[in-house]
């Protein structure tokens, strides 16, 4: 069982979780009017694998005598004036993404909640993978440059990154 504090905290996470789902979500459909497939590929996946934490989160809950809310979720935003921004917008959310679950494992901490504090560990696990990915497709993007044909060889760039992250997940 877990404490009004850590089911509160949660809560919220799985809010922020749900939100970048739909970021991401919007992303790839912006990236797909852009004609950016590769780009749109990898977001689709992000938003899926967002949506996972949000669900493991849920699953936790329900677990420890917890009850899970579904958040609303605010409308991300559908607009981006270059690729490059787009994933700029990325990095911050994931870095906020970062200081959200390191606030969950201070309060996890403080509740002497030992079984959320292991459950989160997972996260901050993750949040240094993605930021760090995202670091990397930034740092790609910037050598790649931003003229009008950069924007293929960054779409090919993304595709690979896409395909090799996916082959990296393991099987369901």
């Amino acid at each position: 069982m877990v404490s009004d504090v850590v089911k509160a905290a949660l809560n919220k996470q799985i809010g922020l979780e749900g939100y970048a789902s739909f970021l991401y979500l919007s992303m790839a459909s912006w990236c797909d009017r852009e004609g950016l497939a590769g780009c749109a590929q990898f977001m689709h996946r992000q938003s899926a694998e967002e949506r996972m934490h949000m669900l493991k989160i849920f699953h936790y809950l329900a677990e420890v005598d917890g009850h899970a809310l579904a958040p609303a979720v605010p409308q991300p935003p559908h607009e981006f004036s270059s690729v490059q921004e787009m994933f700029k917008t990325v990095y911050v959310h994931e870095q906020k993404v970062t200081t959200s679950i390191n606030h969950l494992v201070a309060i996890a901490t403080k509740e002497d909640d030992h079984a959320t504090y292991a459950f989160l560990q997972w996260y901050v696990n993750e949040q240094r993978e993605e930021e760090a990915l995202m670091r990397s497709i930034l740092d790609k993007i910037k050598l790649i440059g931003d003229g009008p044909q950069s924007l293929y060889f960054i779409d090919l760039e993304i595709a690979k990154i896409n395909a090799a992250e996916a082959a990296a997940e393991p099987e369901a």
